[in-house]
């Protein structure tokens, strides 16, 4: 509780340095901003070794801001995941599919095994609405079948309705926990945003059907006059809320398992920059109040200082100021330098603020992190900090 209070002042702090409410913070020694006495803390370890110790974690999400790597992220703990689980899941809930292009492996929405591994398993997600698929789980009767022309309606009415792709999201989770085919399972999730609406869906889903089942009665007519108007003549309205309440048990299963830090915890990633700083804080903030784990956070895309050092002194840019193939020691290019600055600021107030958190830092490389082989290397960072 102390360091959940921490974090909130420090980000009113920070709030009113921005808008030049307060001097900045590097005129304040930080002694005099937070100071609890006799309380000494332990750094967590920053490494996702807790993740791997945690035997009984049955959903890890990995999210943040567009564009930190989360994906590279995700696939990387799913690797070190099959080290020591039975059977491993990654799903991509994005509607901009990067697994296949991380372990340059095409998936789909079917669970398909990653090359090289027994264990590891891969899918993503269709976010686009499969109307067959919906009459089945929600009615499950070949009698329900529709018209051809009802089917296009209805298909064109749900998939303008907003949440779909959370919907969609979270048929999959529906699906993977009435199967318990898997140990573990690790989202590689949309942007901040559509996330949020995720997690929170299950928990608006079990309210949304707890007043259907209670109003069944009630709304039994209106669902008869509804369904006889779709031609769905062989089908009652008892048969659709039946087919909800059965429903009930395990979308609050569900609920009761993302609330659970011993089953399910959040991986935010981020990179040491403003906006996605920000961000970060504002979905830690969000996941708590939503009484959803979180204790790791990753910074990816760090410049370290052995990085920036010249590497060619006989390239075509040789003696251009402007690139890091400048051949005069110990020089580095101008941008790297500035960069390697702003992401010093930023870095060590995501150290002083998650202080209480396991903070990965990862590097910068100068080549992609694409195919399996190259995940796995990238990963081993994740467990042994990054030599700079």
């Amino acid at each position: 509780m102390v360091q959940i209070a921490t974090r909130q002042i420090w980000g009113l702090v920070e709030a009113l340095e921005v808008f030049a409410l307060i001097p900045p913070l590097s005129f304040v020694e930080s002694s005099q901003l937070f100071h609890v006495e006799g309380l000494k803390m332990d750094l967590p370890e920053p490494s996702i070794q807790n993740l791997l110790d945690a035997k009984t974690l049955r959903w890890i999400f990995v999210g943040g801001k567009g564009g930190v790597g989360k994906t590279t992220c995700s696939c990387c703990i799913a690797t070190e995941l099959a080290k020591v689980r039975e059977r491993v899941l990654i799903l991509s809930t994005d509607p901009a599919h990067n697994l296949s292009d991380a372990f340059d492996q095409k998936f789909s929405r079917t669970p398909t095994k990653v090359k090289g591994f027994d264990n590891l398993y891969a899918m993503e997600i269709d976010p686009n609405l499969n109307l067959t698929e919906l009459e089945e789980d929600l009615v499950g009767s070949e009698e329900a079948a529709l018209s051809a022309d009802i089917r296009r309606s209805i298909t064109h009415l749900m998939t303008s309705f907003p949440g779909i792709d959370e919907y969609m999201s979270y048929t999959e989770v529906f699906r993977l926990v009435r199967n318990l085919d898997y140990s573990v399972v690790i989202f590689d999730t949309a942007p901040t945003g559509h996330t949020l609406r995720l997690l929170a869906f299950p928990e608006a889903m079990e309210k949304s059907l707890t007043k259907v089942v209670a109003m069944k009665n009630q709304v039994a007519p209106f669902l008869n006059q509804m369904m006889s108007f779709l031609g769905m003549n062989n089908l009652q309205s008892s048969d659709l809320t039946n087919a909800l309440e059965s429903r009930l048990p395990i979308v609050k299963e569900i609920t009761r398992q993302f609330k659970d830090p011993q089953q399910t915890t959040f991986v935010c990633v981020c990179i040491p920059e403003f906006l996605s700083m920000y961000e970060t804080e504002r979905l830690v903030q969000e996941l708590t109040a939503q009484d959803i784990d979180v204790h790791n956070i990753i910074v990816n895309q760090l410049l370290f200082p052995n990085l920036l050092s010249p590497v060619d002194h006989h390239s075509e840019n040789a003696g251009d100021p402007n690139t890091c193939r400048n051949p005069k020691p110990p020089t580095s290019c101008r941008m790297c330098t500035a960069r390697h600055k702003i992401q010093s600021k930023y870095l060590e107030q995501i150290l002083e603020l998650y202080e209480d958190m396991h903070v990965v830092q990862l590097p910068q490389l100068e080549e992609e992190v694409r195919g399996v082989e190259s995940v796995k290397a990238f990963a081993r960072n994740l467990l042994v900090p990054f030599r700079r």
